[in-house]
């Protein structure tokens, strides 16, 4: 693997229904984690999350793609140069 970056990753969930498997990959990735915040939105009915990782590119866009293969979810990340 390569060399570990900072990494945030946001996160809108819109299916809230989600939550639990959304749960679930984060702590699959737990070990990468350094911190999260998630803000519920209820006048939308949405929730919005960041997650900061410090973990190889490949596991930041594991952790990406299977967020995106979940109904109602949409993710992004922003990594650091360093």
């Amino acid at each position: 693997m390569s060399e570990n970056r900072v990494a945030v990753v946001s996160i809108i969930v819109e299916n809230t229904e989600r939550s639990e498997q959304l749960n679930a990959l984060l702590h699959e990735f737990g070990g990468y984690i350094i911190g999260r915040m998630g803000i519920p939105y209820r006048p939308k009915g949405i929730a919005v999350l960041s997650v900061v990782m410090d973990a190889p590119q490949e596991a930041v866009n594991a952790l990406t793609g299977k967020l995106g293969m979940l109904g109602g979810v949409s993710a992004k990340t922003l990594f650091s140069k360093y």
